[in-house]
């Protein structure tokens, strides 16, 4: 029913059932992975009204599992992408595996999927930092390309006293790439794809 994939590493696609409606994929190496995809294989959905809690888990410096919520997949939502580099330290949150003595080891981690009511999803509150950014990597490189000129440009200004007259070489005013700077994040935010028109 449930798969799970870390980059650069195999397709888990059977994952251990502890409960009826409980599912656990082992994590091997976990310090070096940084995002996690949880996805449903698309053979089995889930019963109307259900979907699946995912929750990762850890163990601290004393070898005891820290279960932290990361967020849900449903029929509607059948994959989520979620970082847990940030989440290798920090304390838990309620969870339903707490009452499972699943074996924990110092270099394996887990990702638990607990099948739920969606009323119960919706109520759950996820790790923050679990969640990817909703941006996109081209919106964001271009904000990035933005930030990066507008800063290199600007330490280049000198006020009219400090130039030097130079025939061969033409001067634009700062204000004006300033106001370019604000025009073209101002159109991304309306529309990322606008520059295609």
């Amino acid at each position: 029913m449930f798969g799970c994939l870390v980059a650069g590493r195999l397709v888990q696609a059977a994952p251990q059932q502890v409960a009826e409606d409980k599912f656990v994929f082992d994590l091997p190496d976990y310090e070096n992975i940084n995002h996690v995809v949880v996805f449903m294989l698309g053979t089995i959905p889930f019963p109307e009204g259900m979907g699946g809690s995912v929750y990762f888990c850890f163990p601290d410096q004393s070898g005891m599992a820290v279960w932290q919520l990361l967020g849900f997949v449903t029929n509607e939502k059948p994959s989520a992408i979620f970082k847990i580099s940030g989440l290798k330290s920090g304390k838990g949150s309620q969870h339903p595996f707490g009452a499972m003595n699943l074996p924990q080891t110092p270099t394996v981690a887990q990702i638990g999927i607990s099948v739920e009511l969606l009323e119960n999803l919706a109520q759950q509150t996820p790790v923050a930092s679990a969640a990817v950014s909703s941006v996109d990597s081209f919106t964001e490189f271009t904000q990035k390309m933005l930030d990066n000129f507008y800063n290199f440009a600007s330490s280049f200004a000198v006020t009219q006293a400090q130039m030097t007259p130079n025939p061969s070489e033409a001067f634009i005013p700062a204000n004006v790439v300033l106001k370019w700077y604000e025009n073209f994040q101002r159109r991304l935010t309306q529309n990322p794809l606008f520059w295609k028109t």
